[in-house]
């Protein structure tokens, strides 16, 4: 088997439907935190969710349209509006570890999963100030 030949990580889980998965579950805790739910401008968290599903899809070998739609993701600089410091950082991260728990992977596509999501989550922190007041 060719290196083009083998199953992508994004097939390996499942695909289109493991990702919007996560992603939908990710959002449902997004909705309701008090810290991270004031970085969506947006009335309705369907873009966000949309964007976020397009990057993951993208980024772990399934369709492109994240960079089709979007451009080259340069998530620091697009995250560099935002209020990320250690507390925004750590919510996410606990939103984004129940939705990893609620996909019942198999424990090595888990581990993979979450260390590239845990290293993601702390490269976007940009400042140790508190969160400001809501």
């Amino acid at each position: 088997m060719t290196v083009e030949e083998q199953e992508s990580f994004y097939d390996q889980v499942g695909g289109r439907e493991t990702f919007a998965r996560l992603v939908h579950e990710f959002y449902r805790g997004v909705a309701d935190d008090p810290v991270l739910r004031p970085m969506y401008p947006e009335e309705d968290l369907g873009p966000a969710e949309e964007r976020l599903l397009m990057f993951l899809e993208q980024y772990w070998g399934g369709p492109k349209a994240y960079s089709e739609q979007r451009g080259h993701p340069r998530l620091r600089m697009r995250h560099g509006g935002f209020h990320v410091n250690p507390e925004a950082r750590d919510r996410w991260l606990a939103h984004m570890r129940a939705a990893v728990d609620a996909l019942d992977l198999p424990p090595l596509h888990e581990q993979t999963l979450w260390d590239y999501l845990n290293r993601a989550a702390h490269s976007l922190v940009n400042t140790f100030d508190p969160t400001p007041e809501r």
